[in-house]
């Protein structure tokens, strides 16, 4: 088990505490010695006074021993008293100290904790384009964290800089290139329709036309990604119950069975974009399956939060895969690389999606064969109906 540290506020004040009781208890020891180092030595007062007086009176060196006596009861008392009272007075002025020691900590690292805070919001927004504009404002001196601060900043737009670039390009490059798809596909389809057209010719078209469909989807893949990346403008009250059962009836079986267990799973989101999360899942469940398998689509509310469960009966899933299977591009094994019409990007598109909606989407191997994912987003209250 891990032991709980302690905060750098903490950890200061301990040090400064302890570095003020270690200095308190030197300049103590040193007044001790200096005070014990002026004591007089035994009989010394006896001795001084039978040096100053030639000829003493009858019992007098009596009252000079008697003397005596008080003046070491009483330098004991003085060297007792600055351990004791001194050392009570050190812990008394420690413990002010220390607490004194604790606000100014406090106050000297507010600004750090102005740093952790912003970055830790960035880290947590859904939208990847959203947390990237903020910056951390300081007000105060140019020190060591005012520098800080604003190597963080400069960091920051740069990064904004290179995701706002980045999704640009994909975007332009999508939108340049559905333009001589469109133009392709138009062209080929033509031929094909040709009344003398041979069946060669036939034959190539439509294999061009397959092609061409899959470069189209893989464009308006990448397009929908971009867009699932950003921030969320308009949101609508959306039941992931009618989402599952209007998809699945829309979704073409391919001779598996799909069963829809819908209970009710408001959110609020998007719905263009939630349909085509539930389409991505079953669309992937049916195409991912082995010959009479079956597809299970499941909503429901869990701890606060709408459910969408996706499962099916294809083939055994290694468990250390299935993370590298919300990435792009990426699939399970060659053999499906090469068979199967999909880009790659249902997963990323559907984990894109779910964190934009402020959810997660993960995914675990089926028993038996087969993937179960799941898509956790935060619940919705159920509009109140008016008479």
């Amino acid at each position: 088990m891990r032991r709980p540290r302690l905060t750098l506020r903490a950890r200061l004040t301990l040090v400064y505490g302890g570095l003020f009781l270690l200095a308190g208890l030197v300049l103590l020891g040193l007044t001790y010695l200096l005070v014990e180092g002026q004591f007089p030595d035994e009989g010394q007062v006896v001795s001084d006074a039978v040096h100053t007086e030639q000829n003493p009176p009858p019992g007098a060196e009596e009252e000079w021993s008697h003397l005596q006596g008080v003046v070491d009861v009483t330098w004991d008392e003085a060297l007792s008293a600055i351990l004791t009272q001194g050392g009570l007075a050190l812990f008394l002025v420690g413990a002010i100290a220390i607490a004194i020691g604790y606000l100014v900590a406090g106050r000297m690292l507010q600004p750090l904790q102005r740093i952790t805070d912003t970055a830790g919001r960035i880290a947590e927004a859904p939208a990847a384009d959203r947390g990237l504009h903020e910056r951390i404002k300081l007000d105060g001196p140019r020190d060591e964290l005012g520098e800080l601060a604003e190597t963080f900043n400069v960091m920051l737009e740069r990064l904004d800089h290179s995701f706002d670039g980045q999704r640009r390009f994909i975007a332009n490059a999508s939108h340049e290139l559905r333009t001589p798809l469109t133009l392709t596909r138009a062209l080929l389809e033509v031929a094909l329709h040709r009344p003398n057209a041979s069946p060669e010719v036939r034959q190539l078209g439509e294999t061009l036309l397959e092609i061409n469909g899959r470069h189209e989807r893989l464009i308006e893949g990448l397009l929908l990604l971009t867009r699932s990346d950003r921030e969320l403008t308009e949101r609508s009250y959306v039941d992931l119950a009618d989402l599952a059962e209007h998809v699945a009836a829309q979704t073409p079986a391919e001779g598996r069975e799909i069963a829809v267990e819908a209970a009710e799973a408001p959110v609020t989101g998007d719905p263009v974009l939630l349909e085509r999360l539930v389409h991505n899942l079953v669309e992937n469940a049916v195409r991912y399956n082995v010959d009479g398998g079956r597809v299970r689509v499941r909503t429901g509310a869990r701890g606060g939060a709408a459910v969408l469960e996706v499962s099916n009966t294809g083939p055994a899933v290694p468990a250390y895969e299935v993370a590298a299977l919300f990435e792009p591009f990426r699939r399970l094994g060659a053999e499906r690389l090469a068979n199967t019409p999909g880009a790659g990007l249902g997963l990323s598109i559907v984990r894109a999606v779910a964190r934009a909606h402020g959810g997660e989407a993960d995914a675990a191997p089926r028993e038996g064969g087969g993937l179960t994912v799941t898509v956790t987003l935060p619940a919705a209250e159920t509009p109140v109906s008016s008479a």
